[in-house]
């Protein structure tokens, strides 16, 4: 016997979204989500939102802003419903200024379509120094700042 849609690996999802971030497809890519899709983006909460209408009009802007984006899978693993992705999206700006984004993608599918998703994604900083720089940025007192 062979599994259920909702034992169905979620991967086949995510991969399906991708697939439609890759070829521009809105309605497909807005389709790939949840009517009540959760976004949650634990390093910038006020980032985090709910509903797919919100997914198609962040990737409306995406697309019209960086029209040869491309998303890749750099690796990924499956636990249970979830698929934890590592990403890396590029393409270039409109105005020919590079766009590069990296980081993981935690989706939960149910029912062929993603409910939910941590997001961890973030633009590569070229120069923003090494790795005492950034440590001294993180632990700098905010008075020090002014």
């Amino acid at each position: 016997m062979g599994p259920i849609a909702s034992e169905r690996d979620p991967r086949i999802t995510v991969d399906a979204m991708l697939q439609a971030v890759n070829e521009h497809q809105l309605e497909k890519l807005a389709a790939s989500f949840d009517a009540d899709y959760v976004n949650e983006t634990p390093s910038h909460p006020e980032r985090s939102f709910r509903g797919n209408a919100q997914v198609k009009k962040n990737w409306a802007q995406i697309f019209a802003s960086i029209p040869d984006v491309t998303a890749r899978v750099v690796s990924s693993v499956v636990d249970g419903e979830r698929a934890w992705v590592e990403l890396e999206m590029s393409g270039s700006k409109i105005d020919g200024a590079s766009f590069l984004m990296r980081g993981v993608v935690i989706f939960a599918v149910g029912e062929d379509v993603i409910r939910s998703a941590r997001f961890y994604l973030e633009p590569v900083e070229e120069t923003s120094g090494d790795v005492d720089a950034a440590v001294n940025r993180v632990i700098r007192s905010s008075d020090r700042d002014t």
